[in-house]
């Protein structure tokens, strides 16, 4: 955003005039005047509607080093920057995926990375009409002072980092932090959340990039879906305080909030439908209609329970596009099949595209689940989980 610096010259009264003494004496002052402009602002809101296209949503893949080496050793493959390489080009080259995604979020390493064959993976993706975004968090640490909760650091340099990634090709950004029920959530916690996902946000439109604000509230614990509910609603309303003090425009941001569901170890499970009139009865009462895309984290819910659910908040009209950004939900079979041989290039591909086009018919409300694997039906619940 750019600063405009205005000079306005005026006649106002001498200090003793103020309070009352009589003076005809005037005298000129000089007042400086700041009105913040965005320089960015139409880009902004239109990749933010780029991103939230009819029937498209996003490819999480952003894994960090570490986590991708988690991925990987679940193969049998050593973490290794080839390997990491290689499943990377095996997901932004499966054919026709830009149909149903519209956006890829990628890690530092990939957004500077080229393929197998040698092409650039931001020239790949925007080939395929999909918008490249980028992680820009440096991850959770623990918050002094708190009930053994959270913050998500990051903010150092973030500017100067977000202007590089600008110019590499991405367009959009994602910061993670995280928020626990069964630690309370305590007030510093959810507070400590929303003014870093606000001071992010603010940052990365002043350099270009839609924000997408990630408060995810975990699926640890043995709570109801009540108790989820009420949690959210606290976040969010502290969210939306501090993006707007921060005077973040919500025109140019996408939102990527959890599922109201039930936590992870509860008894209780919550039907498509459960889930999502509690999540839009959320979305209805914390975020605004000018926010263009409601972008859901799929949380460690199993393939088709994350599409399933989708589908079921898409069965009437809503005032956001409600749509996905999926990792694991995306990724989980088309990472098995593949197995790191590449015999397996295409089938690999063929189940990201699967699951692709299965979130591409939840987001119009036409999913019906038939004909459904097994093994998409099996959760993905990791608890304390981190990128």
């Amino acid at each position: 955003m750019a600063s405009a610096t205005l000079l306005k010259s005026s006649f106002l009264p001498k200090k003793t005039d103020w309070f009352g003494a009589r003076s005809t004496a005037n005298r000129q002052v000089t007042v400086s005047l700041t009105v913040r402009a965005s320089s960015y602002a139409d880009e902004l809101v239109k990749t933010a509607k780029t991103v939230a296209s009819p029937g498209r949503g996003i490819l999480a893949m952003d894994e960090s080093n570490a986590t991708c080496g988690k991925r990987l050793a679940s193969i049998g493959l050593e973490n290794t920057e080839a390997n990491r390489q290689a499943y990377r080009t095996l997901l932004v080259t499966a054919p026709g995926l830009g149909q149903y995604v519209s956006g890829a979020i990628l890690f530092e390493e990939t957004l500077y990375q080229s393929t197998v064959d040698g092409k650039k993976m931001v020239d790949v993706l925007v080939e395929q009409s999909i918008v490249p975004g980028i992680k820009v968090d440096k991850g959770l640490v623990p918050l002094t002072g708190s009930n053994d909760e959270s913050w998500c650091q990051g903010l150092d340099g973030l500017a100067s980092r977000c202007a590089a990634y600008y110019q590499q090709g991405a367009r959009f950004a994602k910061w993670r932090t995280v928020v626990s029920i069964p630690n309370g959530p305590t007030a510093l916690a959810v507070k400590e959340a929303a003014w870093g996902l606000a001071r992010y946000a603010a940052i990365a439109q002043d350099n270009g990039l839609v924000p997408i604000v990630e408060p995810e509230i975990l699926l640890d614990g043995e709570h109801g879906i009540d108790r989820t509910f009420e949690v959210a609603q606290k976040v969010w309303a502290e969210v939306f305080f501090y993006l707007a003090e921060n005077n973040v425009l919500f025109e140019g941001i996408l939102l990527k909030p959890s599922m109201v569901t039930p936590g992870a170890e509860c008894k209780e499970r919550a039907t498509p439908e459960q889930v999502a009139s509690y999540t839009l009865k959320l979305l209805h009462r914390r975020i605004p209609p000018a926010v263009p895309g409601i972008m859901f984290l799929s949380g460690g819910q199993s393939e088709v329970e994350a599409t399933l659910n989708l589908n079921a908040m898409n069965q009437g009209p809503n005032p956001w596009h409600v749509s996905f950004s999926y990792a694991r939900a995306l990724q989980n079979t088309c990472l098995k099949t593949w197995g790191g041989r590449p015999e397996n290039l295409k089938a690999a591909q063929d189940a990201l595209l699967t699951r692709a086009k299965a979130n591409s018919l939840a987001q119009l409300g036409k999913y019906t689940g038939e004909g459904e694997s097994a093994e998409a039906k099996e959760g993905m619940y990791v608890k304390n989980y981190s990128y």
